[in-house]
C-alpha cells in the first residue's frame, strides 16, 4: 500500500491541496498568503503550477509539467491544469459509448478542452472566468461594482444593477458551453472552483454532465500512482 502523498496545484488565485492515503483522497484549498498547512513535508510535496509561485520553497524535481503527461496530441504549451484534467477524465469517467470528453474548468479562466475517447486532444477555448469578468467590469467602468452576493437571478431581464451583472456574466459563460456541447456526441465534465455554481445553468442533460470539482487534483494523483506503477 502506498504511503501518504501530498499534492499542491498553484492556481492563479488560490492554492489547491490534495492528500492521498489508503486509497482515499481528500481535497482542500487555501489562500496564497496563508501558511503551509500542518503535516505537509515540502521536500516530498508533489506540485504543479499555473500561477505565481507562493512564498515557500518548492523542490523543482517534484514538479509535474505538461510534457510529463502521456496524452496524444498534447502540446507542451498547454497549461498543466488542462493536461491533468484531461488525464483524470480519461481514466475515471465511464464512457461506454466512446463519446468525446468536453472538459470545462471554471476558474480564474474558463478553459475548455476537448479530447476523444482514445485520449487525443482535439483543442479548446479560453475565456475570462466568473470573477475575472466581474472584476474587469468594475475596473473598466465608473459605476459598476462586483456584487457582494452571488445569487443567480431567475429572471432574464432585471432592473437591479448587481443582478443584471450577475445574470449577464453567468449567461456569457454558460452560453459558450451550451453552444459547443452536443449531448449526443459529448460527455461534459465540469470542474474548478465555480463549477457547482454553474451546473444549474447548463443544458438539462444530467446523464451527460458530470460535476467533478477536483478533477485536476485527481489527475495529479493518477499521474503519481502511474509513475509508481500502482495503477
Amino acid at each position: 500500500m502506498v504511503s501518504d502523498i501530498n499534492f499542491l496545484l498553484v492556481g492563479n488565485s488560490r492554492l489547491h491541496w490534495a492528500k492521498y492515503s489508503k486509497n482515499q483522497s481528500k481535497f482542500f484549498h487555501t489562500k496564497k498568503e496563508q501558511k503551509v498547512p500542518k503535516n505537509i513535508d515540502l521536500d516530498q510535496l508533489i506540485w504543479a503550477s499555473v500561477g505565481k509561485l507562493p512564498n515557500f520553497l518548492l523542490k523543482k524535481e517534484n514538479e509535474i509539467k505538461t510534457k510529463d503527461i502521456q496524452l496524444l496530441n498534447l502540446p507542451d504549451y498547454f497549461g498543466i491544469d488542462r493536461a491533468l484534467a484531461c488525464l483524470a477524465a480519461l481514466k475515471i469517467i465511464e464512457n461506454p459509448f466512446k463519446k468525446d470528453l468536453l472538459i470545462a474548468d471554471f476558474g480564474t479562466i474558463l478553459s475548455i478542452t476537448k479530447l476523444n475517447s482514445n485520449g487525443s486532444i482535439l483543442g479548446g477555448q479560453l475565456l475570462p472566468g466568473f470573477l475575472t469578468q466581474l472584476k474587469s467590469m468594475e475596473q473598466n467602468t465608473k459605476n459598476l461594482k462586483v456584487p457582494e452576493k452571488f445569487e443567480i437571478p431567475k429572471k432574464d431581464f432585471l432592473f437591479n444593477t448587481e443582478e443584471a451583472i450577475l445574470k449577464g456574466v453567468i449567461n456569457s459563460l454558460a452560453g459558450v458551453i451550451n453552444s459547443i456541447f452536443d449531448p449526443k456526441k459529448d460527455i461534459l465534465v465540469i470542474c474548478g472552483g465555480d463549477s457547482e455554481f454553474f451546473s444549474k445553468s447548463l443544458k438539462n442533460q444530467k446523464e451527460n454532465i458530470i460535476n467533478a470539482p477536483n478533477l485536476v487534483m485527481e489527475g495529479m494523483i493518477i499521474h503519481q500512482l502511474y509513475i509508481k506503477n500502482l495503477i
